[in-house]
């Protein structure tokens, strides 16, 4: 067997370029290599093609909530009582686990003066009747209904509403619209002033501060809220709850009356189990022009 057919068989197995790697030194001894191509240079360009390894030591702040139970114990009562295993800290620590559904209200009147005037148009009405029986199929015992007070999420919130009878809806001004973080890499289309991120990016990562958390550990049974609000602000609590750069949060496109889908365990980890999905929706009812 030739030397390039057995260093592509041993790379095809392993998956990996430690393989590579390994395989280069031993060619390199056996001179494999002619003048024109060097181990250092191969080696070199194995290293560059691997992508960058994610920090181990801090890739993961387990109270990224500050809710995490070994932080909320007393310093003294904690050592006499023996670390974590006190009663404190069992009693400290959550047992239910958070469902959060992010819902993007429905396409609305673009050429509204302002806020009042921007009210669902007939498609948008469709797409909230289509998002509140996709959320009632669910089958899932909702807990509350909570909505931006911009009148297009205040709308798509009560037509979702008569699928859910029974569910509180509670409005919240920090859930409205705006900018919450300049966005890497930077668009032409969309330049807010710095003061905007400035005032917005505050109310925002504050309604996520608000909503998005582990459960309180008096919590008994799993929970599953819905709050109907923006694109921007979905996008920012998603890449704040991951733990990805909140810059990035451009990068993510929204359909309107998509649902979004967060799980927060009580050990503080948090899964993505759905971004936007809008499948349950005829594709006529999809609008991708609205912003």
């Amino acid at each position: 067997m030739s030397f390039r057919r057995a260093i592509s068989l041993a790379c095809g197995i392993a998956g990996g370029s430690a393989v590579l790697v390994c395989a280069a030194v031993a060619a390199d001894k056996h001179g494999y290599f002619g003048e024109r191509c060097r181990f250092r240079e191969t080696l070199a360009a194995v290293h560059a093609a691997q992508p960058p390894a994610w920090p181990t030591a801090n890739g993961w702040d387990c109270n990224w909530d500050k809710r995490d139970p070994s932080s909320m114990v007393n310093g003294t009562r904690k050592e006499s009582a023996g670390d974590n295993g006190s009663p404190e800290a069992e009693n400290n620590k959550p047992k239910a686990t958070r469902h959060i559904f992010l819902i993007r209200h429905s396409q609305y009147n673009l050429k509204g003066d302002g806020d009042k005037e921007r009210i669902l148009t007939p498609l948008g009405r469709e797409q909230a009747e289509y998002t509140g029986q996709r959320l009632a199929v669910l089958g899932l015992k909702y807990d509350v209904l909570i909505h931006s007070s911009m009148t297009r999420a205040a709308e798509t919130a009560n037509i979702i509403s008569k699928y859910l009878p029974g569910v509180e809806l509670v409005s919240c001004d920090l859930l409205r619209e705006g900018a919450p973080i300049e966005p890497v890499p930077p668009v032409t289309h969309w330049k807010p002033e710095a003061a905007q991120y400035h005032e917005d990016g505050a109310r925002i990562e504050a309604a996520f501060r608000r909503y998005i958390h582990r459960a309180d550990p008096k919590q008994k049974e799993d929970s599953y809220e819905i709050i109907v609000c923006h694109a921007n602000v979905i996008r920012y609590f998603v890449c704040r709850a991951l733990q990805f750069p909140p810059e990035g949060w451009l990068r993510m496109g929204l359909n309107n009356g998509s649902i979004t889908w967060l799980t927060v365990r009580p050990s503080g980890r948090v899964a993505l189990r759905a971004l936007g999905d809008s499948g349950f929706m005829p594709h006529y009812s999809l609008e991708p022009k609205d912003h």
